[in-house]
């Protein structure tokens, strides 16, 4: 068990005599893995600088699991780096991250490498230090994404769709691809994973890492500096080492990538992980690289050892979905920040802070979140991010309470996935219709509503399930958008000629009751 970080890295990292060293290169949070840095760093072992930065800490209310999950992985990673034979320079600042290099920088004479953050704040904070100190400060490209954005930005704006550049990214890297055709014929096999969990269908549980003494340490300091942050930090379940996040990469391989495709979609009273990989901490921290986790998943295909429709699902969401939203980013901000296509201003509803309501489907989408930071991408995507639409909140507000919500994000992953997907902020560059649905999709794929206080065949009323009311409504006064999506302007075809006068009036009223008693508190 190693000592304490601090006492040790007081004892190997305090500060070093910079001047004797000719190249140091700064090591951000998010890029915790040479295997993603150009290869003469581990031939010339230069000084490695790392940093925690207060200013970077308070910029938002980050949940307490993820600053503990960030500070924790780098102080890891700092301290194999020493055991690997690197001099370590582990700096601490009550400014930004530019502040902290200029520190550096006024005593270091020799040449800084940085790689290009994939942060939008954080790069040109680290630009306007290259700017100051041009000649002695080099920036070095991004390795960890397998797609060139610059190649692919520029076909983003006129709504290139994530299918075709998927579709690329499988001729590009050769995964699942028979010569120029894709393995079993099918591009997409989205159509095999819908299924709901069957009841008592088994599933294996992922494991929790313990935590060691150094994670100890970060979750205490977290807890004292940070009381006031977003969740809860009563235990700490992740991986913060890349050799742990590898144990965790094959456990999900070997026990629950095979059903992983059929129930991707479903929802279950006390599971949040299901069958999903919960691997997106580890990729986006970069413990784990994109390349490593697809060709371990298609070579237990190729073994016999997984149905292909889960391995290309899986495939698809990290060479596919990933490296699409990330290109998205690029193209986009940061302007997209300020999208609103629905111009809904109402505050992020109280509910989302506190976890508490009456509606079971939300209540189970919550707790997670709030005890661990996490939950699966049909929770945020049609639970949290579909209510915030049907509840008129601004998207802007929920986009800054993923990003402090979730351990796994960061602004360039939940932005297009918030804005673009979720909530359709972007009027439709990303995604081809608004994302939103009633309470029969729920209660298709979950076994929610059947213990819940409303009624999911209710459509109206004080007993209804809240979705139901809330999407004709929404339909009802979005109809321009839904028109000019020919994949739902049925919906508004529907709505018209389908509901009665009496039927859309009780819509309309249950609808703004709700939303007038509906508790919301701002951003802060």
């Amino acid at each position: 068990m190693p000592r304490p970080f601090l006492k040790h890295i007081d004892q190997k990292c305090r500060k070093p005599d910079l001047v004797k060293f000719e190249k140091a290169v700064f090591v951000l949070y998010d890029q915790l893995n040479f295997g993603a840095w150009p290869g003469w760093i581990r031939e010339e072992k230069p000084l490695l600088i790392f940093m925690e930065s207060r200013g970077k800490g308070d910029e938002i209310p980050h949940h307490k699991m993820k600053a503990a999950f960030v500070l924790s992985s780098m102080r890891h990673f700092a301290l194999e780096c020493l055991e690997d034979g690197f001099d370590v320079f582990y700096h601490s600042t009550n400014g930004h991250l530019d502040d902290g290099l200029m520190e550096i920088m006024s005593d270091y004479e020799g040449i800084l490498f940085f790689m290009t953050p994939s942060e939008w704040d954080s790069r040109e904070r680290l630009r306007k230090v290259k700017l100051m100190y041009e000649r002695r400060v080099s920036e070095i490209p991004n390795g960890f994404f397998l797609a060139d954005a610059e190649k692919w930005k520029e076909k983003i704006k006129p709504g290139y769709r994530m299918e075709y550049f998927y579709r690329e990214m499988r001729r590009q890297t050769g995964y699942l691809m028979n010569g120029d055709n894709p393995v079993g014929g099918e591009w997409n096999y989205d159509d095999q994973n819908r299924e709901p969990l069957p009841d008592n269908h088994p599933v294996p549980q992922i494991p929790v890492i313990d935590p060691d003494l150094v994670t100890i340490e970060v979750m205490e300091m977290v807890k004292k500096y940070f009381p006031d942050h977003y969740g809860k930090l009563d235990h700490f379940p992740y991986a913060v080492t890349r050799k742990n996040a590898l144990k965790l990469l094959h456990r999900f391989i070997d026990e629950r990538l095979d059903e992983f495709g059929p129930y991707e979609d479903a929802l279950k009273t006390g599971n949040h992980t299901l069958f999903h990989s919960q691997l997106s901490p580890y990729l986006n921290s970069g413990l784990l690289l994109p390349g490593e986790v697809c060709e371990l998943a298609i070579s237990t295909y190729e073994e016999g050892k997984a149905r292909l429709s889960s391995v290309e699902g899986f495939v698809r969401q990290i060479i596919g979905w990933r490296e699409y939203i990330r290109i998205y980013y690029e193209a986009m901000m940061p302007d997209v920040r300020d999208a609103n296509h629905f111009g809904f201003t109402g505050k992020l509803p109280e509910m989302y802070w506190t976890g508490k309501t009456k509606m079971k489907c939300m209540e189970e989408s919550l707790r997670p979140v709030i005890e661990e930071g996490y939950s699966h991408h049909i929770q945020r995507l049609m639970i949290l991010s579909n209510f915030s639409n049907l509840t008129e909140t601004d998207p802007r507000e929920l986009n800054h309470w993923f990003w402090f919500a979730y351990v796994d994000a960061y602004e360039w992953v939940e932005l297009p996935n918030v804005l673009g997907m979720g909530t359709f902020a972007d009027g439709g560059v990303l995604a081809s219709k608004p994302y939103v649905s009633s309470g029969n999709y729920i209660n298709k794929m979950s076994d929610y509503c059947k213990s819940c206080h409303y009624s999911v065949t209710g459509k109206s009323g004080e007993t209804a399930c809240p979705f139901n009311y809330l999407y004709w409504n929404f339909v009802d006064k979005q109809r321009d958008t839904f028109n000019e999506s020919g994949r739902v302007n049925f919906m508004v075809n529907m709505f018209e000629k389908k509901k009665s006068d009496t039927e859309k009036e009780a819509i309309r009223n249950s609808s703004i009751t709700f939303l007038k008693e509906l508790k919301r508190v701002m951003y802060t």
